[in-house]
């Protein structure tokens, strides 16, 4: 298939997702809890760090923030796969919605702590963790098979466009009207978004088979993840990805401050996570050129080695202006790596299994980001900034030097993949120099 004819297909299935009025009416309601979330994702370390004073609980909310996808991501995942996903995309935003508006209430009464704001990040991430597993049961009935990919990739590229605004407006806004009132916006996003999901034109869903316990559900999830090579080699080769990205993640406000000279009020930190939207951008519109022309092993080799390159310049710079460079193409590089096993799982990946597949994997290969986040905090309290940015790429290092070990540079491109799954009797699983272990 030419370059052109791959264009072209790509920009059918495009259309056919753009022109499903479910999936456009689900795309608008993350876009506004997106943008409300970009506000927090600023707001809420700042008020950490202003209220601590400690690296040490900043990376910790980090961890927090990254930590119940680990514990409820699974039984998440079977229960989305049974539910109806708009309930559970509703129910969900309701929490976060009650949740973060506690924050501006305490803010206005003088009676914010630290504690209250671990607490909400938690509960948040918690209730976040059924509207992610949802999510992809909902996209899998909103759009055709053939469109998943480029659906995703929409989603993707929507998302990191809210994120450069969104930071830059939540720096803005903690320092005019304060980090704590600057939430309420994120509360109110919520709000409006569970009223849109309630009401999507989900089709009916044919009931799956009797089942016999939630165990077995996600016992299933598992199992498929693990018997699909290709799947299994990228989910486990993520460990190392996020390891990293929480050390980065964790670390961005105490760099700003200690590192960078900027104070903990200093609005112009928000341009750091704008930085990191802008380079998410670049990788949802870079991981659709890489995929048509490189096999899905290079992609994800590839965007290791980038991340290190970048990763180092972040740890040298000085200035805000570098700093927010090199953090932009760190989060490019991050990103590729993690679309690119999120779209190569949804390729392949049965429908009846799409959330229970997703969670498991992201689970298994987000475990490295509290750990980073929280061991990133420890060590710069303890041992100082250098230490914990030095240490920072080790995750990269590994999960770079155990790809190219491994066999993903003997991997199709994602079109084969797609051909292979979609042909009658054919495993989902690549063939190709990798034979499916025994059932």
């Amino acid at each position: 298939m030419t370059a052109a004819a791959d264009t072209s297909l790509a920009a059918e299935r495009d259309q056919k997702a753009r022109d499903r009025p479910g999936y456009r009416a689900f795309l608008l309601a993350r876009a506004i809890s997106w943008t409300g979330s970009a506000v927090t994702l600023v707001a809420l370390p700042l008020l950490v760090y202003q209220h601590s004073g400690s690296p040490a609980l900043t990376g910790l909310l980090a961890a927090l923030e990254a930590a119940p996808y680990l514990v409820l991501g699974l039984p998440a995942g079977a229960w989305a796969d049974r539910l109806d996903p708009r309930q559970v995309l509703a129910a969900s935003s309701v929490v976060s919605a009650v949740l973060l508006a506690s924050i501006p209430l305490t803010t206005t009464l003088g009676g914010l702590t630290t504690t209250q704001l671990l607490i909400v990040a938690t509960g948040s991430a918690a209730a976040l963790t059924f509207s992610d597993a949802a999510g992809f049961r909902a996209l899998a009935a909103l759009v055709p098979a053939g469109a998943m990919g480029q659906a995703t990739r929409n989603l993707s590229a929507v998302s990191t466009v809210v994120s450069l605004a969104g930071p830059a407006m939540g720096g803005l806004l903690a320092a005019t009207v304060g980090a704590g009132q600057a939430i309420a916006l994120d509360a109110v996003s919520f709000a409006v978004s569970a009223l849109m999901m309630a009401r999507l034109p989900i089709p009916a869903i044919a009931a799956p088979p009797p089942r016999r316990s939630l165990r077995g559900d996600i016992g299933e999830g598992l199992r498929w993840v693990w018997r699909h090579p290709l799947v299994r080699t990228l989910t486990l080769i993520g460990i190392g990805n996020s390891l990293t990205a929480g050390f980065v993640t964790g670390l961005v406000v105490v760099v700003a401050v200690r590192q960078l000279g900027l104070s903990s009020d200093d609005g112009r930190i928000g341009l750091l996570y704008a930085a990191a939207g802008a380079g998410s951008l670049v990788a949802s519109v870079a991981v659709v050129w890489l995929q048509r022309r490189l096999p899905v092993g290079w992609v994800t080799l590839g965007g290791l080695a980038a991340g290190l390159f970048f990763l180092a310049a972040w740890t040298a710079s000085r200035s805000l202006a570098t700093a927010a460079l090199a953090l932009a193409g760190w989060q490019a590089a991050n990103s590729v790596v993690s679309l690119n096993g999120v779209i190569v799982r949804q390729t392949t990946a049965p429908h009846d299994l799409q959330a229970r597949v997703n969670t498991a994997a992201r689970i298994i290969a987000w475990g490295g980001q509290p750990i980073g986040a929280a061991a990133g905090g420890l060590i710069a309290e303890h041992a100082g900034l250098g230490h914990a940015l030095a240490l920072a790429g080790s995750g990269l290092a590994v999960s770079l030097t155990a790809g190219v070990l491994s066999r993903l540079r003997d991997q199709d491109r994602l079109d084969a993949l797609a051909t292979a799954t979609a042909a009658p009797g054919r495993s989902s699983a690549p063939a190709r120099r990798w034979p499916d272990p025994p059932p």
